[in-house]
């Protein structure tokens, strides 16, 4: 059933991905563009790495409400964290450290979160009930999320077929994470309980580049409505895929767009060579209920080796103990993704949840290398009994640490007999993914007893479809249609002044071309500046156009007041009389003798200096059509004399 063997991804073909039966979904998470955080009154948005205190925290399991413990709450319990949290007073409150009750929700943030489920399809909730989820990674100090269901059932066309909306949840984000070293992991208060949405499609992509176009159709769907974040850490990702035999894995936290085809290649690589492994292991007679191992204290045997990394922690009154695999030789060296062998499995899980994080934590019988001796090696067989049919891991270390990890590695191997474990994998710079935690189940939810529930009113709704854009996917037909630039097209069709082109287009004049500039051109550009079309004010760019519209203002001059219009400082009072081309002479003559002081004899070079310089002083007040023919009569009379 496994014999297909993956070609490099640039050869991978859709037959490939429907051969071995790849599916992949989204869980797309969102901050909002609110003034205030979700369940407080702290501000939004304001990011320091400036802190005024340190706060430790020790995290344990709770039963859920059939009392059960969830999976990764107890795998986050055997690492024995230490959490420090930097605090900010000016951007985090008692609330997010547990010692105050929550806020209603923040009315901003539901209004943003119905508005993009009505986007995405969904059918939206009646009352909104808040559900705690757990996390004891530390990410949030209490020890659970604040969350809440929207909308569900939706969908979004993608090519000649439609992509399923599972939910759409409403949530507090989490801390940022600072550093994670042994058994202290640090963390940075600034963005936690900012409002954040989590979108969760159906497993409908069929190939990584898939998985790339519908997240890029959900990004753009959300940015329309100009009231979500941008930057760095606004929109992250999880993707989850599995293969035919395996499981759901959810890859966390994708923070680019085109990572995501490599990233689900080899996670699907990965889960289809680890298959092949059980079926290698099943020819040899190693299935769930034969599976064996032995553990040992090799100390004593490696108290004097020269390899380094054994060498200082025995120094350190550390231990080191040994795993046998029984009929394992050779499996460790097993490929699962790209340049990535199987003993990498068992090194993650050592690092993640023994703490033992200083690389390399591991070392093996299969690839010995430039490790121990030969004879450190055969003694340290020895003393299990290993044969040439067998596989050894040896691990040093906190004897704590030390127990934790052997018990991981046996754990982590028999898996294997059985099949893919539910992971969730963090997303590595070269493309692959590695062990980050168990994938949480059920159990980690329960009700929030601090909050009732909020009834959705269908006066709430009806108020809010009055602000909703037109479909991003709609607009690009639309502006194809109405032979709007092509590089216009696409940028404008997500941007929030799209709600402007009918208004420039039909009750203003303008041509496709003047439309492209002035909402979609111009905004680029002085976004690159800094300046961000998130803070225009529709109401006054309509006025801005209805003055060009009426003649009191040419388009000349409309870069510099769409500047204005962004900063603030732009109304329709402030606009200057409009000049007639006879009223141009005195700022002709004040331009030439400018442009002659600096010696300049060129009657061409001083001709177009002098338009430069009248047009900076004209802009918006008399067409660029008549400043140059004024300027070009002038010039034409200087030639003849």
């Amino acid at each position: 059933m496994y014999d297909f063997r993956f070609k490099p991804f640039e050869e991978m073909t859709p037959e490939d991905y429907a051969t071995v039966g790849f599916m992949s979904g989204l869980e797309v998470h969102q901050q909002l563009l609110t003034t205030s955080k979700l369940f407080c009154r702290c501000p939004a948005g304001k990011y320091s790495t400036e802190y005024h205190a340190e706060i430790l925290r020790h995290m344990r399991p709770t039963l859920s409400e059939l009392g059960e413990y969830d999976g990764t709450a107890l795998m986050e319990f055997k690492t024995r964290k230490e959490i420090i949290y930097r605090v900010n007073r000016e951007t985090v409150c008692t609330y997010e450290m547990d010692d105050t009750p929550p806020f209603m929700v923040d009315p901003e943030a539901l209004d943003i979160a119905l508005e993009i489920s009505m986007l995405a399809g969904l059918s939206l909730v009646d009352e909104l009930h808040i559900a705690r989820k757990q996390y004891l990674d530390g990410s949030i100090p209490t020890g659970f999320q604040r969350t809440a269901i929207c909308g569900v059932h939706g969908s979004v066309p993608y090519k000649d077929r439609r992509i399923e909306i599972i939910q759409l949840g409403l949530e507090e984000d989490s801390c940022r994470e600072i550093s994670d070293a042994g058994h202290r992991r640090t963390y940075n208060t600034d963005r936690l309980g900012m409002p954040l949405i989590e979108l969760v499609t159906g497993p409908d992509m069929r190939t990584p580049n898939e998985v790339a176009d519908v997240a890029q159709i959900l990004r753009k769907m959300m940015r329309t409505t100009g009231r979500v974040r941008r930057g760095i850490g606004a929109t992250r990702a999880d993707t989850n895929v599995s293969v035919s035999g395996g499981t759901r894995i959810e890859i966390k936290g994708v923070p680019k767009i085109w990572l995501m085809p490599l990233l689900t290649y080899n996670e699907a690589q990965r889960q289809w060579n680890l298959l092949r492994l059980r079926e290698e292991l099943k020819r040899r007679g190693i299935t769930p209920e034969t599976f064996t191992h032995e553990t040992a204290d090799i100390t004593r045997i490696l108290r004097r080796t020269r390899f380094t990394p054994i060498q200082n922690a025995v120094r350190q009154g550390h231990v080191v103990g040994a795993v046998k695999l029984p009929g394992w030789a050779e499996l460790l060296r097993w490929e699962t993704q790209d340049g990535t062998r199987f003993a990498r499995e068992i090194a993650d899980r050592v690092r993640v949840i023994a703490c033992l994080t200083v690389l390399p934590n591991i070392i093996h019988s299969d690839s010995p290398g430039e490790t121990l001796s030969g004879a450190e090696w055969k003694e340290s067989k020895a003393a299990l009994g290993v044969t040439g049919d067998d596989a050894l891991v040896i691990v040093w270390g906190d004897a704590k640490d030390v127990d934790t990890a052997v018990k991981e590695i046996a754990i982590r191997a028999k898996e294997v007999t059985i099949g893919i474990p539910s992971e969730t994998r963090q997303a590595l710079r070269d493309g692959t993914t590695g062990f980050e935690r168990i994938l949480p189940g059920p159990q980690r939810m329960y009700p929030d007893t601090d909050l009732p529930p909020l009834r959705i009113t269908p006066e709430r709704i009806e108020r809010l479809k009055l602000r909703m854009p037109v479909q991003y996917w709609d607009r690009i037909r639309q502006f194809h249609d109405d032979g709007l630039p092509g590089d216009a097209v696409d940028g404008l069709a997500f941007s929030p002044l799209a709600a402007l082109y009918e208004y420039a287009r039909k009750d203003c004049g303008f041509t496709q071309v003047q439309a492209a500039v002035a909402l979609w051109r111009i905004p680029r550009r002085l976004r690159r500046k800094g300046i961000d079309y998130t803070r225009y004010n529709l109401d006054t760019l309509r006025a801005l156009f209805a003055a060009i519209h009426d003649g009191r203002m040419t388009f000349d001059g409309i870069g510099q007041a769409l500047r204005l219009v962004a900063e603030g400082r732009w109304s329709p009072e402030a606009i200057q009389p409009r000049l007639k081309r006879g009223d141009l002479a005195p700022f002709i003559t004040r331009a030439r003798e400018e442009v002659l002081a600096g010696s300049i004899h060129d009657i061409t070079q001083l001709r177009t200096l002098t338009l430069d310089r009248v047009m900076d002083a004209v802009r918006g007040r008399i067409p660029g059509a008549d400043v140059a023919a004024e300027v070009d009569a002038v010039f034409a009379q200087e030639v003849q004399a």
